[in-house]
């Protein structure tokens, strides 16, 4: 069986350097923004317009729909904890959107991405991403399955990669399993546990208040963190016999936050299952690129890895714990 020692803290202290940084950087505009558009009368649409908000800065991207668009009523604007709402019910003419383009100007400037649903009377509907580096819709068709396909896998590779704080805990994985296929079990018992409560929480069979369940997953970092800091100390504990026991019971409440990530990209009719399978695969994707990262950057700086300090291994599951330590008390003081 392939192994590989306690110095793996190297590879996964950079990945985690990068990704906090990468947060820090991105933290203003990395969650989508949302469009909807439902065509609810012959030429006439409803549009729901959602951007994120944090501390109180909204993303600077407005939605331009075309010229010869005419409200029906005035606009009204929600403002929520997360993202400013807008709805609107405009009157297209008689041909409709078709061909026309709806566009975002301003995004461009960031990078963040546009989900878009579309709602037609005839029974299309779609749902697509618009770009930064293309900052406009044209209203056509609707794509095939492939393109739905394509667009909840990547969202779901965002969602992940974006995702610190589910990264973190596949961090402490890292850090706490010794061997490359007890790993790899392991991130497998994680896999299946979430994508059974995520699918449960979309279709809307469980539901759970979103501020417990940020609460615990902060909490389950917190506790691999302080295992992986123990293992040498504790080899017959629990996380130690059997981790991939603790990463299948916390992975069940890390799916009721990744359904939160989808709820809010919201699943196309039609295309239900389609999306939230892709959906699931692309987080799946993400998961595995990170972990089979680590292990590259492990191989690569490996040979000099062994003048480090011997004390040096106990940084990163300390830096993991405080910084799930700073989360579990914040979000409990949200309750």
């Amino acid at each position: 069986m392939i192994t590989y020692p306690s110095r793996l803290w190297f590879p996964v202290g950079l990945l985690l350097t990068a990704l906090l940084l990468a947060q820090v950087v991105w933290a203003h505009d990395a969650r989508p923004a949302y469009l909807e558009i439902k065509e609810t009368a012959p030429g006439q649409f409803s549009v729901l317009w959602r951007t994120p908000v944090l501390a109180g800065m909204r993303l600077p991207v407005v939605l331009k729909l075309p010229d010869d668009v005419k409200n029906l009523r005035e606009p009204s604007v929600e403002e929520l904890a997360d993202s400013l709402v807008e709805r609107r019910w405009v009157d297209a003419g008689r041909n409709g959107l078709a061909g026309k383009y709806v566009e975002f100007p301003g995004l461009q400037a960031t990078i963040t991405d546009v989900l878009v649903r579309v709602e037609l009377l005839d029974g299309r509907n779609w749902t697509t991403i618009v770009r930064p580096s293309q900052p406009r819709l044209e209203i056509t068709r609707a794509p095939a399955r492939f393109a739905v396909a394509r667009t909840y896998v990547l969202l779901g590779i965002e969602h992940i990669l974006t995702g610190v704080d589910h990264l973190l805990f596949v961090s402490g994985l890292l850090l706490l399993v010794t061997g490359v296929r007890r790993l790899l079990l392991t991130v497998s018992a994680f896999t299946l546990s979430h994508t059974v409560t995520l699918t449960l929480a979309t279709l809307g069979f469980v539901h759970v208040p979103p501020a417990p369940v940020e609460a615990v997953i902060a909490l389950s970092i917190l506790f691999v963190a302080y295992e992986a800091l123990r293992k040498n100390d504790n080899p017959n504990g629990l996380a130690q016999r059997k981790p991939w026991l603790v990463a299948f019971s916390f992975g069940l409440l890390h799916g009721l936050g990744f359904a939160g990530g989808l709820s809010a990209a919201g699943l196309p009719a039609g295309h239900i299952p389609l999306a939230l399978g892709f959906f699931s695969a692309g987080v799946e994707i993400g998961h595995f690129s990170f972990v089979a990262t680590a292990l590259l950057l492990f191989a690569a700086a490996r040979h000099w890895m062994g003048k480090l300090p011997a004390w040096s291994w106990r940084i990163p599951p300390y830096a993991i714990g405080s910084i799930a330590a700073f989360w579990l008390i914040a979000r409990v003081a949200v309750f």
